[in-house]
């Protein structure tokens, strides 16, 4: 009894200071409010253009590879938040502006701010494939760990 004791104290004591992240229900690790992004962006660009700003692929450009459709859903999202802000396609190639996308696309789609969420979403869109994001995942997994 006194073991399982200490082991749930213990538990209790990391999670407490520890306000990065925890598991959610489903298993997969969710981050707080105060989410550091930044590892998780560079690991995403590191993924996708090993951070090279004028990567193209297709209509994907940048360093986060960012496509039109997606300059779209952050710019209506802009307009529902009433921001006279918008971005251009052009901003695609800023590494800061496309973080500021993939923060804001996070802020909305994935308000839990669910680690693997946001990393299967970037790359399989807001209804993405676990087993099609499968691979993808645990390349930015890898580069997050390095």
């Amino acid at each position: 009894m006194k073991r399982i004791v200490k082991i749930v104290l213990l538990s209790f004591i990391i999670l407490l200071f520890n306000p990065f992240s925890v598991l959610a229900s489903d298993g997969s690790v969710v981050a707080d409010s105060s989410t550091d992004w930044d590892p998780v962006m560079n690991a995403i660009i590191y993924v996708e253009s090993r951070g090279y700003e004028k990567a193209v692929s297709g209509n994907s450009v940048g360093a986060m590879q960012i496509t039109p459709i997606l300059i779209v859903e952050c710019n209506n999202l802009l307009k529902k938040k009433k921001s006279k802000k918008r971005f251009k396609l052009s901003d695609r190639f800023s590494i800061s502006k496309s973080k500021e996308m993939f923060l804001l696309i996070q802020s909305y789609y994935n308000p839990t701010n669910n680690i693997e969420k946001a990393i299967r979403m970037w790359n399989g869109g807001f209804n993405y494939s676990v087993k099609r994001t499968q691979k993808y995942f645990e390349r930015v997994m890898t580069a997050l760990k390095h």
